[in-house]
This record gives C-alpha cells, sequence and structure tokens, in this order.
C-alpha cells in the first residue's frame, strides 16, 4: 500500500522535476543566491511569485493519488484513472477530473462506470533549499510564507467552481461523490463557504 504523503515524497518529486526542469523552475532564488521551495520567514529580501512549479506538482500528487486509491479500488473491482474525460457530465479535455474511481480503466469514461470524482489540491508541505546539488529540509510548513494547496482561497474556490459545472451538467452526474484530496483542511472561513454552497 502506498503510504501517506511525507518529507521522502516531496525529495521524490524534486529529483524526479529537476531531471527535465531548470532549478529556477522549481525555486525561487533569494537575493541571498539560494534556491528555496517557499519563502522563508526570515527572510527578508526581493520576492518573486513562480508559476512554473504548479503544472508538475501538479501532475506528481494526480499519480500519487491514483497510487493512493489502487488498492481501495482493487478489492472494489475498480480502477483508479487519472484525467478522465467524460463529457456527458462536464469533464472535458480541457477540465478532466484529476482522478476518478470507475468500472473501466481508459480515460475517456461514460457516467455510468465512475464511481466517485477526486479533486487533487496538494503541494509542496515542508520548505526545502537547493545548495550544492543536494536537498536541505528549512522546516515544516510554520516556518515558511507558502500557501500550499487549499490554504489558498483561489485553489479552494476553483475545486469549489468545477464541482458545481459538474453537478449542473445532468441528472447522472448528481449521484456521483466528488471528493477533494489535500494535505490540509481548508481556512475557517472557507469551510463556511463550502457549508453554505452544500446547502443551496
Amino acid at each position: 500500500m502506498t503510504e501517506l504523503w511525507t518529507k521522502q515524497k516531496e525529495i521524490e518529486f524534486f529529483n524526479e522535476a529537476r531531471k527535465f526542469v531548470t532549478p529556477e523552475q522549481l525555486f525561487y532564488l533569494g537575493d541571498d543566491s539560494h534556491y528555496y521551495a517557499y519563502w522563508p520567514k526570515s527572510y527578508m529580501g526581493k520576492k518573486s511569485t513562480l508559476q512554473s512549479r504548479n503544472a508538475l506538482i501538479g501532475n506528481f500528487t494526480e499519480k500519487y493519488s491514483v497510487d493512493l486509491l489502487q488498492d481501495f479500488a482493487r478489492i472494489r473491482e475498480l480502477y483508479a484513472v487519472q484525467g478522465a474525460i467524460c463529457n456527458e457530465i462536464g469533464l472535458t479535455t480541457q477540465s478532466p477530473a484529476d482522478v476518478v474511481l470507475s468500472k473501466k480503466r481508459q480515460r475517456e469514461q461514460s457516467a455510468k462506470n465512475i464511481k466517485a470524482i477526486f479533486e487533487v489540491k496538494m503541494s509542496i508541505v515542508w520548505n526545502w533549499e537547493l545548495r550544492d546539488n543536494k536537498l536541505i529540509c528549512l522546516g515544516d510548513f510554520k516556518t515558511h510564507k507558502g500557501n500550499p494547496g487549499l490554504l489558498r482561497s483561489d485553489s479552494m474556490l476553483k475545486a469549489i467552481g468545477k464541482s458545481i459545472n459538474i453537478r449542473v451538467s445532468g441528472y447522472c452526474a448528481s449521484q456521483i461523490p466528488i471528493i477533494i484530496l489535500a494535505l490540509q483542511s481548508p481556512k475557517i472561513i472557507l469551510q463556511k463557504l463550502i457549508t453554505f454552497i452544500m446547502q443551496e
């Protein structure tokens, strides 16, 4: 069985990604010439934004989620499928499901075979520095200024919006559970928003 998210999993992500992208695409480069996964709370220099890592960590965490769900799926004679498309419930090539549990293994799906839809909202949790081509752990989420995964309001709202689009696409979509997989719970204000939307 795949283990839950750990430091080692983050090391694996960075090591894999560094095979085909530059450090500048994975890390923030500080005024002190250090490469950081997130800006440390102690960092006082000039800051920039980093978008290039998003697609890489998104694909990595989706694959991780497939592995995590595979044993659960197999026991129930289902498959965990990444990037599933099902036009009848609004899952298009432009906006596929991150992961589904389905009776069929292929990417193109029929709604009747989909038993659950997962939106994966995971990101790097610990802070890392790339130093002399080695990863150094600088601390956990309390030591950096990052706002990973569901702690970001835009990430949460995007997941809610996609869930609504699926729900209103047709009756068959109303029977399929939509689950958000994350490494932390959303902020209180977003929890209230989610509750309000579910009640409407």
